[in-house]
């Protein structure tokens, strides 16, 4: 990724302009709707009949300082940034609120509490590794799965890395009722990066002013120069009484105030490392804080993994535009309506595979649904092994319940029950669909 060409500002152009109406002129005449332009782009395309790439520019910016709203956060020097409300945002910010708020009606594998951990249990690992991978874990999907659920400890960092994710998404749930405090985003840094820097005591800690930081690349260029140690404390107080509607006095919608949560976070990097991961983080707190609850379910990191460099540009966009978050806002807003529609489309594909093994298992009622889900499972998996610990973490139950259900299955002939070491495993007989068409009903 290159650092993008700082756009100009309104100072550098207007006083070699002449003719100031007709930029506002072209000002009021410019598509509301058009996509929103930074200058590294902008001057690569042809400007309007009669204008320059700069009074284009010029007219542009005039248009967005009308809409432009300011927050609390500044830069290193004090300028405040800010972001407007400009099309398409009000309209995904409507869709959203429709398709992720608490007055809508999901699909019953999300409803329905029988099905619901398991969804829960699988969108918290998803966005455990891919978050994780993110940030440079290196670990399979497969092997990465395979660990939590299983509770194998971790072998390298970055198992280690995508379990402290995984351990913070599942503790953010029940810290989403609690305001943000500097305490509370130390908790969740000392979770996310434990066992997993040089020096131990830098987890759950800010930065020293002896630990500069900047972030940049393996050639040397530097993307961004965070704020001095110094003002951390101050910094983060200041965020905290953001994300807990404090400050402005205006009112900023929900959905906005956790995207800029986000960036407010990864723009200070107040942390040696996982600063990336936090931010993100407190993005899904601030989400479920505000009620937004289906986001227990969706993964923006997924979609963030195919496209690293558009987010990453969004920040870059912000910082070399007078500070103007809407660039970083519109990313995240998009990467939101993919996460959630994949969200639906997953649980539509999933809902037609369950339907189709269902009919298999018709008429079992002697087995409760979550060894109905083991044997569906089972069926598509013939070489797959159970423990009690897979059981109980993947549906989120005690380990008696989970002993119970695998011993039942054993029982029943339906599993083959092995020890290996001091952990039992079960792996499907080999007939699974004969003798699940001879078992009583």
């Amino acid at each position: 990724m290159r650092m993008p060409k700082k756009a100009p500002g309104l100072h550098d152009i207007l006083p070699g302009t002449t003719d100031f109406p007709r930029l506002l002129s072209l000002s009021s005449r410019l598509p509301a709707k058009d996509k929103y332009l930074h200058w590294d782009v902008l001057r690569h395309l042809k400007p309007p009949e009669g204008y320059s790439h700069e009074e284009w520019w010029a007219a542009l910016k005039l248009q967005r300082l009308g809409q432009a709203k300011p927050i609390p956060l500044t830069d290193s020097r004090g300028k405040p940034f800010t972001f407007s409300t400009a099309d398409p945002i009000t309209e995904i910010l409507q869709k959203i609120d429709q398709g992720a708020g608490g007055f809508i009606r999901m699909p019953d594998p999300i409803t329905n509490p029988e099905l619901k951990d398991q969804y829960y249990v699988n969108s918290l690992i998803q966005e455990a590794i891919t978050s994780s991978q993110l940030e440079g874990a290196a670990t399979t999907r497969a092997v990465a799965k395979a660990m939590i659920r299983t509770g194998r400890p971790p072998r390298d960092k970055s198992e280690q890395m995508i379990l402290n994710n995984f351990l913070t998404m599942r503790c953010i749930s029940t810290l989403k009722d609690k305001p943000l405090s500097i305490d509370l985003v130390l908790q969740i840094h000392r979770i996310i990066t434990g066992k997993t820097l040089e020096d131990d005591s830098a987890a759950g800690r800010l930065r020293s002013p002896d630990e500069r930081i900047v972030v940049g690349d393996m050639y040397g260029e530097v993307f961004h120069d965070p704020p001095p140690a110094e003002q951390l404390q101050e910094r983060m107080g200041l965020m905290c009484d953001f994300a807990n509607g404090k400050v402005p006095e205006s009112f900023i919608h929900p959905v906005l105030r956790s995207i800029i949560l986000h960036f407010w976070l990864a723009y200070d990097h107040p942390f040696i490392d996982g600063n990336g991961r936090v931010a993100r983080a407190l993005f899904y707190w601030s989400m479920l804080h505000h009620g937004y609850w289906l986001f227990e379910f969706v993964s923006i990191s997924q979609i963030l993994l195919k496209a690293p460099a558009k987010y990453g540009r969004a920040f870059l966009y912000t910082e070399t535009d007078d500070n103007d978050l809407t660039y970083f806002i519109l990313q995240q807003l998009h990467v939101i309506r993919r996460a959630m529609k994949e969200l639906h489309e997953y649980i539509e594909r999933k809902t037609a595979a369950l339907r189709a093994i269902e009919s298999r298992l018709h008429g079992i009622t002697i087995l409760n649904h979550r060894q109905q889900a083991l044997i569906s499972h089972a069926l598509r998996h013939p070489q797959q092994r159970y423990s009690f610990g897979s059981h109980q973490m993947s549906h989120n139950v005690v380990y008696q319940t989970a002993r119970t259900d695998l011993l039942d299955l054993e029982m029943r002939g339906l599993l083959i029950g092995r020890k290996v070491g001091r952990t039992w495993y079960f792996t499907p007989v080999p007939d699974l669909e004969e003798r699940l068409s001879r078992l009583d009903s």
